[in-house]
C-alpha cells in the first residue's frame, strides 16, 4: 500500500513537472514574442525619429532659402518704392519690377495693395495650409507709421511699429511681421493683442 501511495505521489509529481515544463515553454514563447514585438517597435520609433530629424533639417534649409528670398524681395521692393516716387520712370524698368513682383507673389505669396494705407498680404506662411493668407495694413502720414489692421492679430505689433517709426526700416518691418505670422502659424493658434 505504501508502495502504491509512493507511486501515486511520483506519478502526480511527474504530471506536475510536465505541466510546469509545458507552462514554462508557453511563457518563454510569450516572452520571446514580446521581445520581438518590442524590438520591432524600437526599430519603428528609430525610423520615425530619423525621418523627423531629416525633415527638421529640410525645414531649416527652406527657412534659410526663404530668408534669402525675403532679402532679395526687400531690394526689389526698395526699387519699386523708388520707381513710384519718380514720375518719368523708364517703361522697361517698371516692367522688370512688375515681373519681379509677380515672381514674389507666386513664390513667396506676397501682395501689396494701396488704399487708405498699404495692405501687405502674405501666404505660404502656414506649412499645413499654404493658401492661408495673413495681412496687415499700415499708413504713413506726417512722417509716422500707423498699423491700421492685422489679420490674424499678433502680439508685439506695437513694439514693431515703434521700431519702424524710429528706424524707418519698412523692409525689416515686413520681414518681422512675416516671422510673427510664421511663429503664430507654427504654434497653431492666433495671438491676440490690442493695437493701442
Amino acid at each position: 500500500m505504501q508502495r502504491k501511495a509512493t507511486e501515486t505521489v511520483r506519478t502526480q509529481m511527474e504530471c506536475m513537472r510536465l505541466i510546469c515544463d509545458r507552462d514554462a515553454k508557453i511563457q518563454l514563447h510569450k516572452v520571446d514574442s514580446f521581445m520581438a514585438s518590442f524590438c520591432n517597435s524600437l526599430d519603428s520609433i528609430k525610423a520615425i525619429v530619423e525621418e523627423t530629424m531629416q525633415n527638421q533639417g529640410k525645414s531649416g534649409r527652406l527657412k534659410s532659402s526663404l530668408r534669402e528670398a525675403d532679402d532679395e524681395f526687400v531690394k526689389v521692393l526698395a526699387a519699386l518704392a523708388t520707381s513710384e516716387e519718380i514720375e518719368h520712370q523708364d517703361i522697361d524698368h517698371k516692367r522688370d519690377i512688375q515681373e519681379a513682383m509677380l515672381w514674389y507673389n507666386r513664390v513667396l505669396g506676397f501682395k501689396i495693395e494701396g488704399g487708405q494705407g498699404v495692405k501687405f498680404t502674405l501666404n505660404n506662411i502656414n506649412l499645413k495650409n499654404q493658401d492661408e493668407e495673413c495681412s496687415f495694413t499700415i499708413r504713413h502720414e506726417n512722417d509716422m507709421y500707423t498699423l491700421l489692421g492685422c489679420d490674424p492679430q499678433l502680439n508685439d505689433t506695437k513694439q514693431l511699429i515703434h521700431e519702424l517709426n524710429k528706424t524707418n526700416g519698412l523692409f525689416k518691418f515686413v520681414r518681422k511681421m512675416r516671422e510673427k505670422f510664421e511663429e503664430s502659424a507654427s504654434l497653431g493658434r492666433v495671438l491676440i493683442v490690442a493695437f493701442l
